[in-house]
């Protein structure tokens, strides 16, 4: 197959791509250029800000395509681009939207795939849910080939999952609790939290592509691993060789004293979030995930020590300024 991917060299793209191009497929990725590792394995790179419409246009100048996938879309108006840019250019067009972009608080469990869209807490993933529409729309209305993923906490590489992201480094979150400095955990720890190494993710997002028995459906990609986020701290501190040292603290707190957290707790990490995956194993049956979270995540902190142990040290001292605050106030 001929494909064209925008970005594809992000944590999760980045498994999709090498497997696509290790299985003999033609892939183009059109992105800005600073990562061109994949040319080693045939890849062919579009140099170009898919935001530069016309440039775009003129580096898709005689190519078609069996699928394209947009890695870095995020709102309706991406999407509309992209109408304009493959309408007739591809078989199949492929939106990565968000698991987030369910509705909360989760009113039905297992999620499947028709649990409803929108999310109130959190603008990224309220985009994702009005990107959705929009392009089912130009499905409806103008016959554009629409597949739509939905990723939930996928992880892979030196990426290690704690509620509270964002530090630039990954090391950060290993060298505090190497430190035996808290981690704070929302609310009892219990709720559960789905994870998904980015090799089994592009498992079942290689058997979507070019599938034309996918266009006009929606999945979501997941494993069926669900551990509560007390669990999931354990385990990478068992694998680093130090006791766990969780502080639990309301969500709701969290998101009043840290407001850059409230969406991706409120709308997202709090809820337990567990999925049926019957319907991506029906278009893919030969979907099966096979790296568990207890090696996936000593693979990431192996590769977080033989690496650059560099500390955000900015994102070290909220953290420990937040949780020196919340001890004093209510203790531990």
């Amino acid at each position: 197959m001929k494909i064209l991917f925008i970005g594809g060299t992000g944590l999760i793209s980045s498994a999709v791509t090498e497997s696509l191009l290790r299985s003999g497929h033609e892939v183009f990725l059109l992105n800005r250029g600073s990562d061109r590792g994949y040319e080693a394995l045939g890849a062919r790179y579009l140099i170009g800000d898919i935001r530069d419409e016309k440039t775009v246009q003129e580096l898709l100048h005689g190519l078609v395509f069996d699928a394209v996938a947009d890695w870095i879309a995020y709102t309706p108006d991406d999407v509309e681009r992209d109408f304009r840019l493959f309408g007739g250019r591809t078989k199949q067009y492929i939106f990565i939207s968000s698991a987030s972009a369910y509705s909360k608080p989760i009113t039905s469990y297992p999620i499947t795939e028709s649990n409803p869209l929108g999310n109130k807490y959190w603008d990224y993933s309220q985009n994702k849910a009005d990107a959705e529409a929009a392009l089912f729309r130009r499905f409806r209305e103008d016959g554009f080939p629409a597949t739509v993923v939905r990723p939930s906490h996928t992880y892979g590489r030196d990426k290690l999952i704690v509620p509270l992201s964002g530090a630039k480094t990954q090391w950060t979150y290993a060298a505090r609790m190497l430190a035996g400095k808290p981690t704070v955990v929302h609310g009892d720890g219990r709720s559960l939290w789905t994870v998904t190494h980015n090799t089994d993710f592009a498992k079942a997002f290689c058997g979507l592509v070019g599938n034309l028995q996918a266009v006009g459906h929606a999945f979501h990609i997941t494993s069926d691993e669900a551990l509560s986020w007390d669990r999931i701290i354990e385990i990478e501190c068992e694998i680093l060789g130090v006791e766990p040292n969780i502080l639990h603290v309301p969500s709701d707190y969290i998101a009043r004293k840290l407001p850059e957290y409230r969406g991706g707790l409120l709308g997202d990490k709090a809820e337990s979030m567990v999925f049926d995956t019957t319907k991506i194993k029906r278009f893919v049956p030969s979907f099966v995930c096979t790296v568990p979270f207890s090696v996936g995540a000593r693979m990431a902190i192996e590769k977080l020590l033989s690496g650059d142990r560099i500390v955000d040290e900015a994102y070290d001292a909220k953290i420990d300024a937040f949780c020196e605050d919340y001890i004093k106030r209510f203790g531990d």
